[in-house]
């Protein structure tokens, strides 16, 4: 079997689902994404892309939340 292929949330395409391994922030921020469901082991689907790639809209917990380019490149898991 493959190894699963890492990736960080802000390199994921349209489409990608990707389970959570790890959240490299701190404070409020990681209080807050954890709060939503940005938790290790939590699948995270990239629903859409904006023109310019900031922000990007992921599914999470049955909830769609947006995130800037500087917060999902902190979130790192694996390309499911």
């Amino acid at each position: 079997m493959d190894k699963p292929k890492k990736i960080k949330l802000v390199n994921g395409e349209k489409g990608n689902v990707i389970k959570i391994t790890s959240l490299n922030l701190e404070g409020v921020m990681r209080r807050r994404l954890l709060d939503l469901g940005f938790v290790s082991g939590a699948l995270v689907e990239v629903v859409r892309k904006s023109p310019l790639g900031d922000p990007i809209a992921f599914r999470v917990s049955q909830t769609t939340i947006a995130l800037r380019k500087e917060e999902s490149s902190q979130i790192e898991g694996e390309l499911l």
